[in-house]
């Protein structure tokens, strides 16, 4: 099974989801130069981009897959 992992950058942040088993769910990290200063696990990616807009501001629009 091939995982997604999709970045952005906002507001002098980047931000990273990394898709993980459907029992698990996919993680949201949140770094501030190269350190993590937040991760969420999410029962999915569209979960982890609305947790981002919503706490961060990041539009949807701006998440790129990272290959």
């Amino acid at each position: 099974m091939e995982f997604k992992t999709l970045e952005t950058s906002y507001d002098g942040k980047k931000f990273r989801i990394e898709e993980d088993y459907p029992e698990v769910g996919s993680y949201l990290y949140v770094y501030e130069g190269e350190k993590c200063i937040k991760d969420y696990l999410q029962n999915d990616i569209e979960t982890c981009k609305q947790m981002a807009l919503e706490n961060f501001g990041v539009p949807l629009d701006k998440w790129l897959v990272k290959k």
